[in-house]
């Protein structure tokens, strides 16, 4: 596995598919990795059609290093835009981002300009830590939160996912939704219906935000958070073809 370094002693790991472009890049969601279904059915689809992907893993997540209880929204930002920089310097850039990947896709977006080429965004958990996070903490919680720096919330996907008072706090630096998002590009966003961490309302949030007026939203009413079932996968992988790429 491939990796390289942002700062000193955290090594971030990739993978590089090479092929033609625009280069998929996939932004993975909190505590996820790029070893997740959505990543590799992209990238089992890019090598069929001959695409350039890039896949990664944040500080702190998957087989990169780092501490994940250290890391924020600006961290693993950077992580992804030196990531982008290093590897994939001058090419087009088609952004895949998944939960709090489209957040950061997002924030990505923002910069890439005329080298971002469209946008998919998969259930987008855009500035969710002042929108979805901040008001479903109880005072317990937070008086738990400002003694320890660090809550253990439950999960259905797994074990409990700790969730920091830097984290949280450090969100609120890098919202998206309270101006206008100056992405002109092609969007589509994919969600569920039945979504309980990203409620799917909050994608028009996103779509009222943009400035792009190409967006195409896909709600899938039966469809949850992960969207990695068959036929989800073969909505996601069927996105590329409406790139025109």
């Amino acid at each position: 596995m491939p990796h390289i370094s942002r700062t000193p002693d955290v090594p971030l790991a990739y993978e590089f598919l090479p092929g033609f472009g625009p280069v998929v890049v996939f932004c993975p969601g909190y505590a996820s990795d790029m070893g997740g279904t959505k990543a590799l059915a992209l990238e089992e689809a890019c090598r069929a059609r001959g695409q350039a992907m890039l896949r990664f893993d944040y500080s702190g997540h998957g087989q990169s290093g780092g501490d994940f209880l250290e890391g924020t929204i600006g961290d693993w930002t950077a992580d992804a835009a030196f990531i982008i920089s290093t590897l994939v310097p001058a090419q087009q850039i088609l952004l895949v981002g998944s939960s709090m990947g489209g957040w950061i896709a997002l924030l990505l977006g923002r910069v890439l300009g005329e080298r971002l080429a469209g946008m998919i965004l998969i259930a987008p958990a855009a500035d969710f830590t002042e929108a979805l996070v901040r008001p479903s903490l109880t005072p317990a919680i937070w008086a738990e939160l400002r003694e320890k720096g660090v809550v253990y919330q439950p999960s259905e996907y797994g074990a409990p996912l700790p969730m920091t008072l830097k984290f949280i706090e450090e969100g609120a630096g890098n919202l998206v939704l309270g101006s206008k998002i100056p992405i002109t590009c092609p969007v589509h966003i994919l969600h569920g219906m039945l979504d309980d961490a990203v409620p799917w309302r909050h994608s028009l949030k996103i779509v009222e935000a943009l400035e792009s007026t190409a967006v195409r939203v896909v709600f899938l009413k039966d469809g949850d958070h992960r969207l990695s079932r068959p036929e989800d996968l073969g909505l996601l992988v069927g996105s590329l073809d409406e790139f025109g790429v």
